[in-house]
């Protein structure tokens, strides 16, 4: 049986509605595709709480969190199941810098499409583009 794997992803926007779009290094698993940055949950972290950490982690920043789940969506890959609870948030200290990621890049909605998604991210992002 494959591994489900919890995850968060963080919608970040910013004060021109631009969402933060992050590119997947060529080391990572499903490379070279664009995902919103997260990560996985760990054992009696809540997702506001590993949301929070995973950012800090991987961006170097401070983020507050809505206190809402935006999507929640389970793909499967050929080797493991994903979990993706994708929730919005905004910046409250220091910039966004990739660590992990090969490119950050900040995009309006309707054009979040322009961008070769993960599979897993694809349904937030559409859920985004309606939204207006």
């Amino acid at each position: 049986m494959k591994k489900l794997i919890k995850v968060v992803a963080a919608i970040i926007e910013n004060e021109q509605q631009e969402i933060l779009c992050a590119l997947r290094s060529p080391e990572m698993s499903i490379p070279n595709m664009w995902e919103f940055p997260g990560g996985k949950v760990e054992a009696n972290e809540d997702i506001y709480s590993a949301l929070k950490r995973e950012i800090d982690e991987e961006l170097g920043c401070k983020i507050e969190t809505f206190n809402e789940v935006f999507n929640d969506n389970t793909h499967e890959y050929e080797t493991f199941i994903i979990n993706l609870i994708s929730i919005k948030c905004r910046v409250i200290g220091g910039t966004p810098t990739p660590s992990e990621h090969s490119n950050l890049i900040w995009l309006k909605r309707e054009n979040l499409d322009s961008l070769k998604w993960a599979p897993a991210d694809v349904p937030a992002v559409e859920q985004l583009i309606q939204e207006k």
